[in-house]
């Protein structure tokens, strides 16, 4: 039954990234981070009402307490990250950054968790990791060919000699990468957060964390004032990937309690096909030929994560 959650919550995260897209576009990362953790944080709660495991409350260890909290803290920054990558790049290229926290998780759980690592799973890393650069080079690519018809164009380059070409690293990528990091390590502290406690009951305990992580930013930054000029439509896409990101919590942590850190993880990392096709469908998004490679092998090496 854990793999089947780990699927749903793949599917759910899927879906979860091109809603947070579409309500992020005339909203402040960070605001919009907020509010959807208001979502998230009252849909876990009716499903601990629902459960009944709110009576556990009063049992639960300070040090599962703790690492639930730490966990709470790693997921706020790894969303702060990832949701404002995705308003500054395509989801098609901020995506697979973000999952290739798989790679990071798998070092954690072998050297923290006693996890095995094998040759099998090696090369999965190796898989993962390659096609994450293949998916990312794309725009490395197009950059090239934008200075290039540039340079054979005389008269621009004379207009504008003060012009340099410079190699820099684009803001979303560095917002992608620490998004996974924290992604990393969100895996790993929810694995000992929740062994003791039930699942539901813990990722609610989190989401509070989160919740007050993500109004501290808001309001150090002064984003508040943005509330009252959020459109109704965008309003509607925060409130829905907010009940995308709770179902998927649910789904993930429920499936993280039972079962192994390395293949969960690996599974709920596949919602990246689910996302790259609807920011192709929804958001127009391309997939290039050497994109779409990348994301052959990083499929390949999260299936290969499942092999016994």
């Amino acid at each position: 039954m854990w793999v089947i959650y780990a699927a749903l919550s793949a599917l759910f995260a899927g879906a979860t990234a091109i809603l947070a897209k579409a309500g992020i576009r005339n909203v402040e990362a960070n605001l919009a981070t907020a509010l959807r953790t208001v979502v998230v944080l009252v849909f876990a709660w009716i499903m601990v009402g629902i459960q009944g495991s709110y009576r556990e409350i009063g049992a639960i260890s300070g040090y599962t307490m703790l690492f639930l909290a730490l966990s709470g803290l790693a997921t706020g920054a790894s969303w702060l990250c990832y949701f404002r990558a995705l308003q500054l790049g395509d989801v098609n290229k901020v995506t697979p950054i973000d999952k290739s926290s798989t790679v990071l998780t798998l070092i954690l759980a072998f050297l923290f968790l006693g996890e095995s690592i094998s040759l099998l799973k090696l090369l999965c890393l190796f898989l993962i990791g390659g096609g994450t650069l293949l998916m990312i080079q794309r725009k490395k690519k197009e950059a090239g060919k934008i200075r290039r018809t540039a340079s054979d164009n005389p008269s621009d380059n004379e207009s504008d000699m003060s012009v340099t070409p410079r190699k820099t690293t684009p803001s979303w990528l560095i917002y992608a990468c620490f998004s996974a990091v924290f992604a990393s390590l969100t895996a790993i502290l929810g694995k000992v957060g929740i062994s003791g406690v039930e699942s539901n009951l813990g990722t609610a305990i989190r989401t509070v964390v989160v919740l007050i992580m993500a109004w501290v930013v808001v309001f150090v930054t002064k984003q508040q004032g943005g509330i009252r000029h959020i459109d109704a439509k965008s309003g509607v896409f925060l409130v829905l990937s907010g009940m995308t990101t709770g179902l998927s919590w649910l789904c993930y942590y429920r499936a993280l309690h039972d079962g192994l850190t390395t293949v969960v993880v690996a599974v709920d990392k596949l919602s990246i096909l689910v996302t790259v096709f609807f920011s192709a469908v929804f958001l127009k998004e391309k997939l290039g030929g050497r994109a779409a490679i990348g994301l052959v092998c990083i499929t390949a090496g999260t299936l290969l994560l499942l092999v016994p």
